[in-house]
């Protein structure tokens, strides 16, 4: 009993009480100084990293929506160089008032001498889109789409008189057919102005003939 008191004593003296005064005071400014100076730190930086990864992304976000942005103008362009092709292929590049000019032009070149030149109607792609929309929609009562009546582009019907040569009236109608514009004859009736002719038979190709034609038309606006 006495050897154990003796033993308890020598694990406790002054000397060693005295050696470790010092490691539990660096232990405790250790502890201070982590969780004064490190810890905020640390959670500062893991902070600025999060934030720094996130503007990564948003960066790799926005590189990604600039190349779709870029392929999409691409593909818009596309489209709109199509679609100018489709109106000149349609239209040419003449209006109503360079169509006439033209036809004026054809028809001296070949002697056609003009009675009348009546604008009939006049049409707008919008009107043409609408009677669309009414045949999808179900109303499509007596609705007739034009499908060379494109957006960029105007449809005219002109009824042509005029007296020709049978010869002449040939050469004009060729000359109107390989114009840069789309002419459509939709309606044509000959009468011979000399009516001594048997049966209506056109025997002599220089013979004056009147000519009516329904003619459509298609120019930009």
């Amino acid at each position: 009993m006495i050897n154990l008191m003796n033993t308890r004593k020598n694990l406790i003296t002054p000397e060693k009480a005295a050696s470790f005064i010092p490691i539990f005071l660096s232990a405790g400014v250790s502890m201070l100084i982590i969780t004064t100076f490190v810890m905020p730190k640390y959670f500062k930086s893991t902070k600025v990293n999060l934030e720094l990864n996130s503007l990564i992304k948003k960066k790799n976000d926005l590189d990604n929506l600039k190349s779709q942005y870029k392929l999409i103008n691409q593909k818009f362009e596309k489209l709109k160089k199509e679609k100018t092709k489709i109106i000149e292929l349609v239209t040419g590049k003449t209006n109503l008032e360079t169509l006439l000019d033209k036809l004026g032009e054809i028809a001296n070149n070949n002697n056609i001498e003009f009675e009348s030149i009546v604008p009939v109607k006049l049409m707008k792609y919008e009107e043409n889109k609408k009677a669309k929309d009414n045949i999808q929609t179900g109303n499509n009562d007596l609705v007739i789409t034009d499908p060379l009546l494109v957006d960029g582009s105007k449809k005219y019907l002109i009824d042509l008189t005029f007296k020709a040569e049978f010869n002449s009236l040939l050469s004009f109608l060729r000359e109107l057919e390989f114009q840069e514009s789309v002419i459509l004859i939709n309606d044509i009736n000959l009468n011979l102005l000399n009516q001594n002719s048997k049966n209506g038979e056109i025997n002599n190709p220089t013979e004056k003939i009147e000519v009516k034609l329904s003619t459509t038309f298609y120019g930009r606006p």
